[in-house]
């Protein structure tokens, strides 16, 4: 399921929480409308197809039904007013609360777990590879590595992203609780630069162990000043950008990849 900020109809995300929620866990209307304080057994499915509507109270019993986070609540609180408001300048207030806070939430910040998180290399694998196995077991997941790792290294990671709520768990499947992470603290960047390490070895030993129709590998070395290396770097950062809104956009997933960007010197600084 997307996450909440790519959504701006209310009850298209409740629909599609209650499918996934139904697939993962057998959640029916009646369970979900009792889950909400609803004495009705259809009246969720009524919003749903556009035949009601949520109150602001309703909402609130929603989102709390749903589990969401208080920024998640805010959301979706605005979303509800967008779609239900007939006045234009409630509804353009509510849309600019809802951009903004898609704005500032985009992506988790974490601190205390981030380092745990970046350490080990296979986590950000798990937490992309978890949610796209139907029955997501330790052993299940480790055969699909082409990397060694072991069940008991995706049992551990899996207990430590549930536990610091990176992922949340539903009878062996699992769902991500934001879409990116990024770490912010003093302590982050040191668990990067071992992250780039590892994944540059993969990456060296990706050129001979796969065809070219299944990996892309290609470089430049150019002749740069300050300015152009400043340009470069902007580049790639909206290169980068543009890659995570095809990832979003994606539907079916059948494979995770790694992508590297890299620009660093190859001579000393030349003397004019």
């Amino acid at each position: 399921m997307k996450p909440i900020s790519d959504y701006k109809d209310y009850r298209l995300y409740i629909r599609d929480f209650y499918e996934e929620r139904k697939m993962m866990t057998g959640l029916s209307w009646r369970g979900f409308n009792k889950m909400a304080g609803y004495a009705s057994t259809k009246f969720l499915k009524l919003v749903c197809d556009g035949k009601s509507k949520l109150s602001s109270v309703g909402a609130a019993r929603v989102s709390s039904a749903m589990g969401l986070s208080k920024i998640q609540t805010s959301y979706f609180l605005a979303m509800v007013t967008y779609g239900n408001t007939p006045v234009e300048k409630k509804k353009q207030e509510a849309l600019e609360l809802m951009e903004s806070i898609a704005k500032d939430n985009k992506v988790r910040i974490v601190e205390g777990d981030a380092y745990d998180y970046f350490k080990n290399w296979w986590n950000p694998i798990l937490r992309e590879l978890a949610p796209r196995v139907a029955v997501a077991t330790p052993s299940k997941l480790a055969q699909l590595f082409y990397e060694n790792v072991t069940p008991e290294n995706v049992r551990n990671s899996l207990t430590f992203m549930v536990q610091a709520g990176f992922l949340k768990e539903y009878r062996n499947r699992y769902v991500q609780s934001d879409k990116a992470i990024l770490g912010s603290s003093e302590k982050i960047p040191k668990a990067i630069r071992n992250m780039h390490k590892q994944m540059a070895k993969f990456a060296e030993k990706a050129i001979e162990n796969f065809p070219v129709s299944d990996r892309n590998f290609s470089g430049m070395t150019v002749a740069v000043n300050r300015e152009a290396y400043e340009r470069i770097v902007k580049e790639l950062d909206i290169c980068r950008k543009k890659i995570a809104e095809i990832v979003s956009a994606a539907e079916d997933y059948d494979r995770i990849y790694r992508v590297n960007l890299q620009l660093f010197p190859l001579t000393k600084e030349i003397e004019k």
